[in-house]
């Protein structure tokens, strides 16, 4: 491991940006594509959102933890909340299905950061919490700079 990271913050939604801001700031060392930021920056976002809407309905109360591992190009990262847990994490994490349609949900979060991320699980238990583990590798960087060259 070659860095580490834990970050705690009540769960209201003006902390959402903090989390993306905080995690961008950990990764700036990988030096990652403008893609590769965009993605990561979305999958940190949706899971933060969701422990701050679903797993806390807003409360401000509840905690959400991130803690965030890097080794060598690999960042592997926990969401977690300890808040009302999902149900049945197979169904929420089918496309399309939210738990909250009056909101205007659309029920892509789990479909969106599995797609950005090389692998995602989930964990949950109703009245225990949710946690949603991801990782991504980053591409090394290229250099197509050669001395002397323009």
């Amino acid at each position: 491991m070659d860095n580490e990271m834990t970050l705690s913050f009540i769960a209201i939604s003006e902390n959402e940006g903090l989390a993306r801001m905080v995690m961008t700031s950990f990764i700036a060392s990988l030096d990652p594509t403008i893609d590769e930021l965009a993605e990561f920056k979305t999958i940190v976002s949706e899971a933060v959102t969701n422990a701050i809407i679903h797993g806390y309905e807003e409360d401000g109360e509840g905690i959400v933890t991130i803690r965030a591992k890097r080794s060598g190009r690999e960042i592997t990262m926990t969401i977690r909340d300890e808040g009302r847990g999902i149900p049945n994490v197979e169904q929420a994490m089918e496309p399309l299905y939210t738990s909250k349609p009056e909101r205007e949900r659309s029920g892509m979060g789990f479909t969106i950061m599995e797609s950005f991320s090389d692998h995602l699980s989930v964990w949950s238990e109703p009245q225990k919490g949710t946690a949603i583990t991801f990782t991504k590798e980053f591409l090394p960087i290229q250099s197509n700079f050669v001395l002397g060259e323009r």
